[in-house]
């Protein structure tokens, strides 16, 4: 596929995942920051990336994501399955993430394609949170009354699984919270 892109007249979007950096834990990350997983699914996504990056920029746009919460996401579908079998939900009180919905990616990439954008870029959230605190959000705007929570520690120390944006700025409107993505799954 690599090889039709340098050859012919067309551009790759690629989705690739916060996961590339799921190797490092001290910062939120930077498109140039150098990517390091040690997650199957990150190092996939790594090996993706490195072939699309042998391409001129303008060939191509990697989109890295964070975690995706929106109303019919498979994170708010796991929740909803675990309440309703009575099981913990797992939470990483540790890890600070961002966050997007469907809708916002949608915007994002819509933006991306007609202003010709190509190269890295981060989506998410302009503000951070504990994964912890995250899903009681989310639990709160799914008004669920009754939950249990496995806590999970994989290191003592705060963590990060976070995108920031710093190269490819993206105009203010395309600017969100992490407050918007959860009222975007509250029932009514």
């Amino acid at each position: 596929m690599v090889s039709y892109i340098k050859d012919n007249d067309c551009k790759i979007i690629f989705l690739s995942s916060s996961s590339v950096f799921d190797g490092y834990k001290n910062y939120p990350n930077y498109e140039f920051d150098k990517t390091f997983s040690k997650s199957k699914f990150g190092y996939l996504k790594i090996k993706i990336e490195n072939k699309l990056l042998r391409l001129e920029e303008n060939k191509y746009s990697i989109i890295r994501i964070p975690m995706v919460i929106g109303v019919n996401s498979p994170k708010i579908k796991d929740i909803k399955n675990q309440i309703s079998q009575k099981t913990a939900i797992e939470v990483f009180p540790n890890l600070i993430v961002n966050i997007i919905n469907d809708n916002k990616i949608a915007l994002c990439i819509h933006h991306i394609i007609s202003k010709k954008i190509g190269g890295i870029i981060h989506l998410g959230s302009k503000d951070l949170i504990h994964h912890v605190d995250l899903i009681k959000e989310v639990i709160k705007a799914l008004k669920v009354n009754y939950y249990k929570f496995k806590y999970v520690y994989t290191t003592n120390d705060d963590r990060y699984i976070a995108l920031f944006n710093k190269n490819k700025k993206l105009p203010k409107y395309l600017n969100f919270t992490i407050n918007s993505v959860i009222n975007s799954i509250k029932i009514k």
